[in-house]
C-alpha cells in the first residue's frame, strides 16, 4: 500500500470516528433537552406559593416529576367566614391541596372527626402550646390536618359561645414522591404553615406565638 493510500484511509477512519461522536454528541443533547422537557413543570414554579406558606422545595419532596405543573391560591371572607385555598396540580394528575376555615367546632369535635372507626381512620398526631395536628396512616388517602384556636374579630350572636378555630386540611390526590412517615411529617407541615397564615389573615383577636415547628412523628 503507498503512502497516499494508507492517508486517505486514515483520513477516512478519522472522519467516520468524528462523525460518530458528532451524532453521539447530539442524541445526547437531545436526550437531555427530551428528558428536562418531561420533568421540568415543578421546577419552573415559583419558589415561593400560596402567599409564601408553601416552597417550591417542598412540593418536589411530595409530588413526582410532570412535564408541566400549576399553583394557586384565594382567599375569602373574613371573620367566621373566613377561608383560605391553595393548590399545586400537574401534568401527570398529581395534586397536592390546601385548605383552611375558621369554623365553631372544639378539639374533641375536630379529633372525632378524623378518628372515626376501622382501622381505614387511623391516625398518629403530635401537639404543643394548644396547637394540635394530626395525619392520616394510608399513603393512598394522604391528609394531614391542623387545629388552632382561633376567637375571630366578628361572630354572629347566635354562634357566640361556640369555641372557634383555624382548621386546615391538607392532602394529596395521584401518585407521589414521598410515602409513609415522610409524607406524613410534610404535608403536615405544609397544614401547619398555611393555618400560621390563615391565623393571621382571619385577624384572631388572641395574640399568638407558633414554635419553628411542631414535634415530629415517630418513624412507622
Amino acid at each position: 500500500m503507498d503512502k497516499s493510500t494508507w492517508s486517505r484511509e486514515r483520513i477516512a477512519t478519522w472522519e467516520s470516528g468524528k462523525g460518530f461522536l458528532l451524532c453521539l454528541t447530539v442524541l445526547l443533547v437531545l436526550g437531555s433537552v427530551a428528558w428536562l422537557f418531561l420533568i421540568k413543570g415543578l421546577y419552573l414554579l415559583p419558589e415561593k406559593m400560596c402567599e409564601g406558606t408553601l416552597e417550591r422545595s417542598v412540593v418536589t419532596q411530595v409530588l413526582p416529576k410532570a412535564r408541566s405543573a400549576e399553583d394557586g391560591s384565594d382567599r375569602r371572607g373574613a371573620g367566621e367566614s373566613f377561608s383560605f385555598s391553595c393548590y399545586v396540580h400537574t401534568s401527570n394528575d398529581s395534586s397536592l391541596w390546601g385548605r383552611a376555615d375558621v369554623e365553631p367546632v372544639t378539639r374533641e369535635k375536630w379529633l372525632e372527626s378524623y378518628r372515626g372507626s376501622g382501622d381505614r381512620n387511623r391516625i398518629v398526631s403530635v401537639s404543643v402550646d394548644g396547637i394540635e395536628a394530626l395525619a392520616r396512616l394510608d399513603d393512598r388517602n394522604a391528609v394531614a390536618g391542623v387545629y388552632v384556636p382561633c376567637a375571630p374579630p366578628v361572630a354572629a350572636d347566635f354562634n357566640a359561645p361556640e369555641t372557634y378555630a383555624v382548621i386546615t386540611e391538607v392532602g394529596v390526590d395521584g401518585d407521589t414522591e414521598a410515602t409513609g412517615t415522610a409524607l406524613r411529617q410534610t404535608l403536615t407541615d405544609i397544614a401547619y404553615r398555611i393555618t400560621e397564615r390563615s391565623y393571621e389573615l382571619a385577624e384572631c383577636k388572641e395574640a399568638r406565638g407558633f414554635p419553628v415547628e411542631l414535634p415530629r412523628y415517630e418513624d412507622d
